[in-house]
């Protein structure tokens, strides 16, 4: 099997010190692909990038309707946040909702992802808790899936749980593909992974952001989840993340969700297009980098767009002393 290309790489002075490989595809709903390269058909665990397509278990159960989950509510379900105040506020207003507690959350403890919130924990005195966890948005939705299809809330992040067994299928349903117990992993936040094609996921970002192939209530779903995201960017991640600061300049058009390991999808919502990227070594700067000139190319971004995407497209490398010594940049293709 031939190598995936060259997509990014990082120098140092004058001279190449690494360089990223990787793959990508850009297709609609029906299959077309608009733009590709590497290997699309090789699978890969998708991590938290495809956290919307898990989301639609809320719909697909009708734990919306039961629990009215808010539009806040909604794109918390799709993020990897920053664990900022913002985002725990909204984790725990919809537990307390439910009639549930942090302590009902599988998803485990971490710091915050964002210094300024790891800072005010540590002025408090405080230990981080599971709603800091960059997925407790997530989590919380699962629960309520699980209340709403009437089983225990313990053990709802394991691959024989009933809510993981939902989950598994309507992303089988967005993707198109069975999703194989041969290639499954556990994530981070411990509810299963399974790896599919690059090819799969994206089409199925583009099924969400244009109902194609979809029934009509999870087109529906897929609809409202893609719109709390974008209206609500600050959620998805947080302060000074690249997801927010991708969607909040696309104002909409751009679904943008990034993944452990080197992962990058979404979909270009007014073209009715998905993307998928993954770099090979799990850089996550690489893929970045990566996902910018993809963007750049295909999103027909304006000159504001443009100027972001450039800034990620060719990321600076700086000395302890804040002097620049090189860079990560995307290749040209």
């Amino acid at each position: 099997m031939d190598a995936n290309p060259i997509l990014a790489e990082t120098t140092r002075g004058n001279w190449v010190e690494n360089r990223h490989r990787g793959a990508y595809v850009v297709i609609d709903s029906d299959g077309r692909i608009i733009a590709a390269a590497g290997d699309i058909e090789r699978p890969v665990f998708p991590r938290s990038s495809i956290k919307s397509m898990q989301a639609l278990a809320i719909f697909a159960r009708h734990a919306h309707e039961q629990f009215h989950h808010s539009q806040q509510e909604l794109a918390l379900a799709c993020a990897s946040h920053n664990g900022e105040d913002m985002h725990v506020e909204v984790a725990s207003g919809l537990l307390s909702r439910l009639g549930l507690s942090e302590a009902d959350l599988e998803c485990g403890a971490h710091q915050p992802i964002n210094a300024a919130a790891r800072a005010a924990l540590r002025a408090e005195g405080a230990k981080p808790s599971s709603l800091h966890n960059a997925c407790s948005g997530k989590h919380s939705g699962m629960l309520s899936v699980a209340l709403a299809m009437g089983v225990p809330t313990a053990g709802y992040a394991s691959r024989e749980h009933a809510v993981q067994q939902q989950v598994r299928a309507v992303i089988e349903a967005v993707v198109g593909e069975p999703l194989s117990e041969a290639k499954c992993g556990t994530d981070g936040c411990s509810i299963p992974t399974y790896a599919a094609p690059l090819r799969a996921f994206a089409r199925g970002f583009a099924r969400m952001a244009t109902g194609n192939g979809l029934l009509p209530e999870m087109a529906s779903a897929a609809e409202r989840l893609f719109d709390a995201a974008t209206t609500h960017p600050h959620l998805v991640a947080g302060t000074g993340h690249p997801d927010t600061q991708i969607m909040t300049a696309f104002k909409g058009r751009v679904m943008q969700k990034y993944g452990a390991d080197g992962v990058q999808c979404g979909a270009i919502r007014d073209k009715g297009w998905g993307y998928a990227l993954k770099c090979d070594d799990g850089s996550l700067p690489a893929s970045l980098a990566m996902v910018a000139a993809l963007l750049l190319d295909v999103a027909e971004p304006d000159a504001d767009q443009r100027a972001l995407l450039e800034g990620f497209a060719h990321q600076p490398i700086k000395s302890v002393r804040g002097a620049q010594v090189g860079e990560m940049r995307a290749v040209a293709r």
